[in-house]
């Protein structure tokens, strides 16, 4: 794969309703044939731009599109709710604790879960929590 994706990889680029990005155009826009939920990133297409970082030695990277694709298939609310707990001095371990445990039992979301609880070690040192 070649970054930019869509320069060089554009045949198999799809979003996360499966229409392909070449069929998604301002024309097809304006004929009602796209909607809003087929602009949105495909979980493959996430994990195919940290496969990208890897392989240019970017980890930290990769793990951001890791994370990413994790949060596709987490509803909107959810995503706006841990951001706001996320802030210091927002939440309690406790609730830290129930997001992570959240995210990891009913979006298996595993590399998201362990940010939030790597978030509640260091927010502890910190003294930030409520």
């Amino acid at each position: 794969m070649q970054y930019p994706l869509g320069e060089h990889e554009g045949a198999r680029i799809t979003s996360r309703t499966g229409k392909r990005l070449q069929d998604i155009t301002l024309d097809e826009v304006m004929k009602n044939h796209v909607a809003s939920e087929d602009i949105k990133i495909s979980k493959e297409m996430l994990k195919r731009q940290g496969q990208v970082a890897r392989e240019a030695g970017n980890d930290p990277m990769e793990l951001n599109f890791q994370r990413a694709a994790e949060l596709v298939d987490v509803p909107d609310d959810v995503i706006l709710r841990m951001y706001d707990m996320l802030r210091p001095r927002r939440s309690t371990k406790l609730e830290l604790v129930m997001l992570a445990q959240e995210l990891l039992e009913q979006y298996q979301a595993k590399s998201c879960a362990r940010l939030v609880m790597e978030a509640v070690e260091v927010y502890e040192k910190r003294g930030i929590l409520l």
